[in-house]
């Protein structure tokens, strides 16, 4: 099990906010290693746990680490997007829940693996999927999406200072032959940077990699869907906790709930708010909880997180 470590960001506080009753209905919408996933089921006596991920890597490792709980029916493994998150509950016949949590973004796991793609620390065959059965990779956009849309991916989602630029060098090199691995696309994206910037500011492949990542993944659209169908899915008293680790996921996630949990516009001078009128929702978090200095130290990867959480009413 050597090969799958990887470092819970936000463990306890994430699982905590769910403020989990044992005999309840639980969701870990993001398995990855698993970290969320024990930490509720110590908790649970007679409650059940169903954890998604649509990467099969974390589905094998995890079968073989919670074969127990598993078997025992406590715990049980979806290998879907989490978008699937209603029709996949459906069909274990759930239709409500006590609490669900998010650790979005890529595990270090798939980071780590160098044969993946996601990382530009590693040469590999442009790939970044996170469900290895999808058709579509990184490789497919750098090379036969039109100019325009890589353009777009690169603005909206890697936030890049330079997407022009970077978006021209790859047409550039593409119409020369195919662009097939990391390095070669971090040797573009050098080329594309003007030489001050990529002295500062961290890996000047870092935002363009984040860029392809959410694109090939769909993760914006995806975590939209999920979170909509959460929402819905929550029991009186029930959570939600999502850890994002980048500013469009975050803001995502704020702007949603802050819509659930927001008072409508009514005529001024009501001396008593009529009930219907009460938001279902109510906010856990008025800002973020972050990861504390120890944490940051020991694993910097948690340095961006932020842990939001809503309870229904």
């Amino acid at each position: 099990m050597a090969e799958f470590e990887h470092v819970t960001v936000l463990l306890h506080e994430a699982v905590a906010l769910l403020a989990i009753n044992p005999t309840g209905t639980y969701v870990d919408a993001t398995l990855g290693g698993g970290g969320h996933t024990g930490e509720i089921l110590k908790q649970l006596t007679t409650g059940k746990l169903y954890s998604f991920d649509q990467d099969d890597t974390a589905i094998k490792y995890n079968q073989t680490r919670y074969a127990d709980e598993i078997a025992a029916g406590k715990l049980i493994l979806i290998h879907q997007n989490f978008r699937q998150l209603k029709v996949a509950l459906a069909e274990q016949h759930v239709t409500a829940v006590d609490g669900i949590v998010y650790d979005l973004g890529v595990s270090s796991v798939q980071f780590d693996d160098g044969q993946r793609g996601f990382s530009y620390n590693y040469d590999a065959e442009l790939d970044m999927r996170m469900d290895q059965r999808q058709t579509l990779t990184a490789k497919t956009i750098v090379n036969d999406w039109p100019f325009n849309d890589i353009l777009r991916v690169l603005s909206r989602y890697g936030e890049d200072r330079f997407p022009k630029q970077v978006a021209r060098k790859i047409e550039q090199h593409r119409d020369k032959g195919p662009i097939n691995t990391t390095f070669e696309l971090v040797d573009i994206i050098k080329e594309a940077i003007p030489a001050p910037a990529r002295r500062k500011g961290g890996h000047p492949a870092k935002r363009t990699f984040q860029a392809l990542r959410v694109a090939v993944n769909d993760e914006l659209g995806a975590l939209e869907d999920s979170l909509t169908q959460a929402l819905e899915l929550l029991a009186p008293s029930g959570r939600i906790s999502v850890i994002t680790f980048q500013s469009l996921e975050d803001r995502l996630v704020k702007q949603m709930f802050r819509e659930k949990t927001s008072m409508p516009d009514l005529p001024a001078g009501l001396p008593v708010l009529p009930g219907q009128f009460e938001p279902d929702y109510k906010l856990l978090t008025r800002k973020p909880v972050l990861p504390s200095e120890t944490e940051m130290t020991d694993n910097h990867r948690s340095e961006s997180a932020k842990l939001r959480g809503i309870e229904r009413q």
